[in-house]
């Protein structure tokens, strides 16, 4: 192993610490991306709630997503949270309308819940946990934890378990719901699991990898690398040169 391969040793814990906090904040959204989560929902169920009207509710849930998005555009900020809320809602007030079962609106939502949680301990079984592929880029240190940073691999793997546990978990609350509960009901449930079981998985990755080897910067490598050559290069050059 090289001095390439170690992860660097004057990284302070505190500083650690903050560029795990800063990667997870920019990776899930942060504040504004779990209320761009809940808000279409929640408006969903309020309105439902009141007047048990389906297309009502959907319409302004799926109006408020694209505002919200519309909201990321005019601010020149990212739209992936916002996006990916719009399609969730789309998707749902498509599978309600088409089913008139207003309990319909939140399937594709618990479903993609159930297969991303399956997704997060399938993948770490596989060696490749997902939290990994999701946080790598962020960290500039790609697929480099696989291979040349076995404590970092290690910390993805258990943030991937912890993951794939509390969205199972959660999916073992809803699905009961969905079979006997009424629409209002499992609404309701389903916004207030919204946030709290995701706070603890981030919480929980957060933890893992404050405590792990820092990543591998490998845009750094390549920069050093590619200035190497370029070196070499003129070096080469100048003794044709003589």
């Amino acid at each position: 192993m090289t001095s390439l391969d170690k992860p660097t040793e004057e990284t302070s814990a505190d500083d650690a610490r903050a560029v795990t906090e800063a990667a997870l904040f920019e990776a899930f959204g942060g504040v504004r991306g779990m209320i761009e989560t809940v808000l279409p929902g929640l408006l969903f169920v309020t309105i439902y709630t009141i007047n048990k009207d389906l297309h009502l509710s959907a319409i302004a849930a799926l109006a408020v997503s694209v505002v919200l998005v519309v909201v990321r555009l005019v601010t020149k900020d990212t739209v992936k949270h916002a996006f990916s809320g719009v399609f969730g809602v789309a998707f749902g007030v498509v599978f309600a309308m088409m089913t008139g079962n207003a309990k319909d609106f939140y399937l594709p939502g618990m479903l993609y819940t159930l297969g991303l949680g399956l997704a997060y301990i399938i993948t770490t079984l596989c060696g490749v946990p997902l939290i990994g592929l999701i946080l790598g880029p962020v960290f500039k240190e790609n697929l480099s934890w696989r291979t040349r940073n076995p404590g970092r691999k290690k910390a993805y793997a258990k943030a991937s378990y912890a993951w794939g546990a509390i969205l199972l978990a959660k999916c073992a609350i809803l699905f009961p719901l969905y079979w006997w509960a009424d629409t209002t009901q499992l609404g309701w449930v389903l916004v207030a699991l919204k946030i709290p079981p995701f706070l603890l998985a981030v919480w929980l990755t957060w933890v893992f990898l404050a405590k792990a080897p820092a990543p591998i910067d490998v845009f750094a490598e390549m920069e050093a690398e590619e200035k190497a050559a370029e070196e070499r290069e003129r070096g080469a050059a100048t003794r044709s040169a003589e």
